[in-house]
């Protein structure tokens, strides 16, 4: 997300065919000298080079082994995972929403990798992402990479850019919204974008006291950022209501879209060439793209965002673990995290991030993303994403209904799922 950050909607199912995993000979895992590893990715976040340079060394360092590739959707990331993750075909290696990590190493649906930690980084890992894959004291889930939103415009549309608050922010993206233009591009199923409405004006998610959750998107402080984010609903976006964050690039590169707060790596998607198979405009639209982060309430400030991520982790019922293990630690590796970056993916090693680009944009993401938080550290929190309240609620939100009671109803139902 997140993924992209969102990500990053990170819910859902749909039907997929499973691929068969290592070993064809039957053999038990210590026995076999052969066999194929089946790596799980989601989206087309990690670029060709990555993805290259992983089946290449894999196959290189493990004579008689194959690595397949899967690109899977955040959709597929919900039941379907599980379903995967708890049969006997399941995948060796996934890649997850760092906020779902914690809902599927409670369900026993990943092997503790805390014996290769060091191997894989030790401190050299993103603590954000090391957090978000530790439980009870023990590492299930290695940090991938991490990125935040930001606020992009091209100097084609937006003549006078860089508001200086939130406040500002809103109003010039009524200001330039027209029948074709989106001042500010919101869909109502996008969440991860409402949560830095909710958040500048104090509000919160959820908050523990003991073993209770308390939601707290009813309060004050978060009613305050919703009716905020719902002017921008009415009176700035042609976005559905009803729609969700895919493929930003589409309506940006047909000049339908002044501001857009996106993830940083959509710079990429924008400056796709034309011909590629999922086209962008960097010749048009994309062209001197600029981003600047979302402003707080106060000048000189920026509203925190949502830390988006993903994380990668070992099936526990993997049949080669080892051999997982042994990819594992190439997707953490120097050369590989290197790629990421290169890709303007905050990489999962902090020594990686000198392969950042340093230009306008990731600045931007990296300004952005000190000023960032989390979602509520449940194991039950992805029982949330996957219950779609959020967005449900959201929709309702842009479709003009009454805040106040559209968050207490929100609230009830988090509740209900966080304190199960």
């Amino acid at each position: 997300m997140n993924k992209k950050l969102g990500a990053l909607a990170l819910v859902g199912a749909s039907a997929v065919v499973l691929a068969g995993c290592a070993g064809g000979s039957g053999a038990t895992p210590s026995e076999a000298e052969t066999g194929e590893i089946t790596v799980w990715l989601v989206g087309t976040d990690t670029p060709d080079t990555a993805r290259e340079y992983l089946k290449d060394t894999f196959e290189s360092e493990n004579e008689g082994w194959t690595l397949n590739i899967e690109e899977k959707t955040w959709a597929d990331t919900s039941e379907t995972y599980v379903a995967a993750l708890s049969s006997n075909d399941s995948p060796d290696v996934v890649e997850v929403g760092n906020t779902q990590a914690l809902g599927f190493i409670d369900q026993g649906l990943f092997l503790d990798i805390s014996d290769i930690q060091e191997e894989l980084g030790g401190d050299d890992l993103l603590p954000g992402l090391v957090d978000a894959g530790t439980y009870d004291g023990a590492f299930y889930a290695a940090p991938y990479y991490a990125g935040g939103r930001i606020v992009f415009y091209t100097p084609q549309i937006v003549t006078d850019p860089n508001p200086t608050t939130l406040d500002e922010y809103v109003a010039q993206g009524i200001a330039m919204h027209t029948d074709t233009v989106s001042g500010i591009y919101a869909p109502g199923k996008d969440w991860y974008n409402a949560l830095p409405y909710v958040w500048a004006h104090g509000g919160e998610i959820a908050v523990q006291d003991g073993d209770t959750w308390d939601a707290q998107f009813s309060s004050d402080e978060s009613v305050a950022g919703l009716e905020q984010l719902q002017e921008v609903y009415l009176g700035a976006t042609n976005a559905p209501a009803d729609g969700d964050e895919a493929n930003p690039q589409v309506p940006f590169c047909a000049g339908e879209i002044a501001y857009i707060s996106a993830p940083g790596w959509v710079k990429w998607s924008i400056l796709a060439e034309a011909d590629a198979e999922n086209p962008g405009c960097p010749e048009t639209y994309g062209k001197d793209l600029s981003a600047f982060p979302l402003p707080g309430l106060e000048e000189g400030t920026t509203a925190p965002i949502f830390a988006g991520g993903s994380n990668v982790a070992v099936a526990q019922k993997s049949d080669s673990p080892e051999k997982a293990k042994a990819a594992l630690e190439i997707l953490l590796s120097e050369g590989y995290q290197q790629l990421l970056a290169e890709g303007g993916l905050t990489p999962g090693i902090i020594s990686a991030a000198s392969s950042l680009p340093d230009d306008e944009i990731t600045q931007a993401q990296a300004k952005a993303l000190a000023n960032s938080k989390f979602t509520p550290m449940s194991p039950n929190w992805g029982e949330v994403e996957a219950a779609l309240v959020i967005p449900d609620a959201l929709v309702k939100i842009a479709q003009g209904g009454d805040v106040k009671a559209i968050a207490e109803e929100l609230d009830a139902q988090i509740e209900a799922i966080l304190n199960q």
